[in-house]
């Protein structure tokens, strides 16, 4: 008989699995990394409305397991005992299309880093398990419907970019595993649980997860870099959100509920590589789709369709209002946009007036307190002379942006030999956890005025002792990036943000003696390869085919002819995947994700349209009916998701083409804002007399309060920094003191460019007609628009 085990022992953290199967029922027996305890957990095989899950309270050792598994066979051998099926890393759910019930299970893994020496995991190899018997199995083997619903799931591959942490909450920030730690239950609730629907039923059963992974979306990679004589671990996370989640043309901008197409959380790491590290540091930024009603048609005839927008949907934009409440609850204030469209493009210029609109009017009804930051800034237009150019202007505003936003640093209480299941905590100082204290002065995140240099600490003697204490740093706010898809542009800016970032965190550490790291550092490249491969990847993910990283490109020396041949591949790349296969990657991620629960009697998922209409649609968060609401360990009922997609119109997004010679007007002050004609009456003075052409002497705008201005000139405009001074950087310490001077401080970025624009182009035009191709590919290749979406 076996015994009980302490209530510690019940906690542990299972990590590895061996399912073994009966006629009746499927057993899994459970246990922790060094094998010492098992547990075990009961499926019921027979045909059932609702998965039969039952979970034994005891806790076995290795010999008491042995006994048990030979006991069951015995009881099962009249029907031919227990038999070995696999061995396996974990539970990602369970799901039923119309015949029975379905186990997805993890049965490889490969380890791709750790956290504090909890080691991340990404899935290799996974298994579909059917929990039907072979009795109950025969009345529905030659369902074709059935089949291929198996085949739509299987079709979404889970050995690409799908990771895990038994023991670290890596869906989560750094800042709020340590601030507000969470474990449990409550995880699964996550933005960044992809696998939140499928764990439903058996989380729901057994109030607990024990036996399943939570699985987050998205990129992991991590490095160590030699800084000062010291070890540095480097770390770059991004966490795709399962909420309106899919491919490029049939997920954009946002959903009533102010969930956003391509939301991505990126998080940058930075502790030194020891055992038990004294200090870290982290920072949070965010992407994601322009939060407006908006559309493109999927035409297969088309690379660039043009661009619907629906603002008969939301003309009071509450769902635009109800994203930024999101990103605040996420963040805290302030919430920092940036805005990177085109601002005389035909089509991208619609949301950039519209876009702008709502920021606008979204402010005039907030407090001061909640006033959304933003900054307008076509980085298209910037970067057609010297494409590195736009480098040093996304520097300086990152530079800006980080001293709204500060970032994380803490120094953490290693675990005891007894908590090594749990991650460092915060020293349980008043001072040090108290988030209010946590000021910090603006000379600490600061910018330089040498955009090439690399501040380096001379070596320190290594020593045992925890270095004397020091006030926490905590991140208030966020950065939020978009362009038109948030991939090529916004990794450029992103990775602006992060190189800002990491000169302070490394600062911070005391492995540098200056907060400024230049595009010229060693570690500015090192950064750079980290964010194109991030980029890379979720461009994959989102629209088919790897970034145009035309900017990181040219940054390296690379000929232009081979920058414009790469980028033409990759936009027929990523064409083909719009139009061929991103209507049955949608299917698989709305079964996946629940958007879409097969039923009898009502229409089959490959039965409906695959127009972006037909997948705009979350499930909705309201009760009666779903089979499978979400609930608390407690058990009290939270929300229940609708059971399929609603029907949306069968025809494809047609809007009516815009006047093309209002869109195409030149960029001065009052052509590139928002349209007079496009803003209520109730609103319309109270926006223009909320603009303000700074003069010279407004420069240093930090002695200003952000929020009572607006900045603007032809390259963007802003409300907490003047664009003229992105082009314009002078001597004053003021400046320096929020943002890297360009090298060029007497010529704006626009006279800059006029002058180099002739002979670039004159050079591009003679490489590509050397090759005696046809004028019109010629004239396609020439049209920088063709790689910029």
């Amino acid at each position: 008989m076996a015994t009980a085990k302490p209530r510690e022992a019940e906690a542990a953290c299972l990590q590895s699995f061996e399912l073994y199967e009966s006629e009746s029922t499927f057993y899994i027996f459970g246990t922790n990394s060094d094998k010492t305890l098992w547990r075990l957990l009961k499926i019921d095989r027979s045909e059932t409305p609702e998965l039969d899950i039952d979970e034994c309270s005891t806790v076995y050792t290795e010999t008491e397991y042995q006994e048990l598994l030979n006991g069951l066979d015995e009881d099962h051998r009249s029907t031919g005992g227990v038999k070995f099926v696999t061995k396996f890393y974990g539970i990602i759910g369970f799901v039923k299309f119309l015949g029975p019930f379905y186990m997805l299970i993890i049965t490889e893994q490969r380890k791709i880093g750790e956290i504090f020496d909890h080691p991340v995991y990404q899935v290799t190899k996974t298994s579909m398990v059917e929990l039907a018997n072979s009795k109950s199995r025969s009345s529905f083997l030659s369902s074709k419907d059935e089949n291929r619903y198996k085949k739509i799931l299987n079709s979404l591959d889970l050995r690409k970019d799908f990771f895990f942490c038994y023991s670290y909450p890596i869906m989560r920030s750094l800042q709020k595993n340590l601030t507000d730690p969470q474990e449990g239950w409550l995880l699964y609730e996550s933005t960044f649980v992809w696998n939140e629907f499928l764990t439903r039923r058996i989380r729901n059963c057994l109030r607990s997860t024990l036996w399943t992974v939570a699985l987050v979306y998205g990129f992991f990679k991590q490095d160590k870099f030699a800084i000062s004589g010291k070890d540095v671990m480097f770390t770059l996370i991004a966490r795709r959100s399962r909420h309106y989640a899919g491919t490029r043309y049939l997920k954009r901008g946002v959903n009533k509920k102010g969930r956003v197409a391509n939301d991505v959380e990126t998080e940058q790491i930075v502790y030194e590589a020891v055992s038990r590290p004294t200090e870290v540091s982290s920072v949070v930024q965010n992407r994601g789709s322009i939060p407006l009603f908006w559309s493109q048609d999927t035409s297969k005839l088309h690379i660039k369709p043009d661009i619907t927008l629906h603002a008969e949907k939301d003309k009071n934009y509450e769902a635009t209002k109800l994203h930024f409440e999101n990103l605040r609850k996420r963040y805290g204030n302030p919430i920092i946009i940036l805005n990177l469209i085109k601002t005389r493009e035909r089509r991208e210029s619609i949301l950039r007036r519209e876009f702008d609109k709502a920021i606008r009017i979204i402010n005039e009804f907030d407090s001061e307190e909640n006033h959304l930051r933003f900054l307008h800034w076509d980085l298209h237009k910037n970067s057609q002379g010297k494409p590195t150019n736009v480098l040093d202007v996304l520097l300086k505003v990152a530079f800006r942006a980080l001293s709204l936003t500060e970032f994380f640093y803490c120094q953490v209480a290693p675990p005891s030999e007894s908590e090594t299941a749990h991650w460092p905590a915060l020293f349980h100082d008043p001072y040090c956890c108290d988030e209010s204290n946590s000021d910090i002065s603006q000379e600490d995140i600061s910018g330089s005025s040498d955009s090439s240099g690399n501040g380096t600490a001379e070596d320190k003697p290594e020593t045992s002792e925890l270095p004397q204490l020091k006030p926490p740093i905590f991140q208030k706010g966020v950065l939020r990036t978009n362009c038109i898809d948030c991939l090529d542009r916004t990794n450029v800016a992103q990775y602006a943000y992060g190189l800002a970032a990491l000169g302070h965190q490394l600062h911070a550490l005391g492995c540098v003696e200056s907060p400024e790291l230049g595009l010229g550092a060693p570690l500015a490249h090192h950064l750079m390869h980290f964010y194109e491969r991030m980029g890379d990847t979720l461009a994959v993910q989102y629209s088919g085919s790897a970034a145009h990283n035309k900017i990181f490109s040219a940054k390296r020396g690379h000929l232009k002819l081979f920058i414009r041949s790469q980028e033409f591949f990759r936009t027929l790349q990523r064409h083909y995947s719009n139009a061929c296969i991103d209507a049955n990657k949608q299917a698989a991620i709305n079964l996946f994700l629940g958007y879409f629960q097969p039923e009898q009697g009502n229409p089959a998922l490959w039965e409906l349209e695959s127009s972006s209409e037909e997948h705009n649609n979350e499930p909705l968060d309201h009760t009666g009916d779903n089979p499978i609401p979400k609930v608390k360990s407690e058990g009290s009922l939270l929300c229940v998701s609708n059971a399929s997609i609603s029907g949306g119109s069968n025809e494809l997004l047609n809007g009516a083409q815009p006047d093309a010679i209002n869109e195409l007007q030149p960029s001065n002050v009052e052509s590139d804002l928002v349209d007079e004609n496009e803003i209520s009456q109730p609103f319309e003075s109270e926006v223009s007399n909320s603009r303000y052409t700074p003069t010279v002497s407004d420069n240093h705008i930090h002695h200003v309060p952000d929020s009572q201005y607006y900045y603007c000139n032809g390259s963007g405009d802003s409300n907490f920094l003047d664009p003229e001074w992105l082009s314009n950087s002078g001597n004053s310490s003021d400046e320096r003191s929020i943002a890297i001077s360009s090298p060029d401080a007497q010529r704006s970025t626009e006279n800059v460019i006029s002058a180099i624009i002739p002979e670039t182009m004159e050079n591009q035009v003679a490489e590509v007609q050397g090759q005696k191709l046809p004028e019109h590919f010629v004239q396609w290749v020439n049209d920088g628009d063709t790689f910029w979406f």
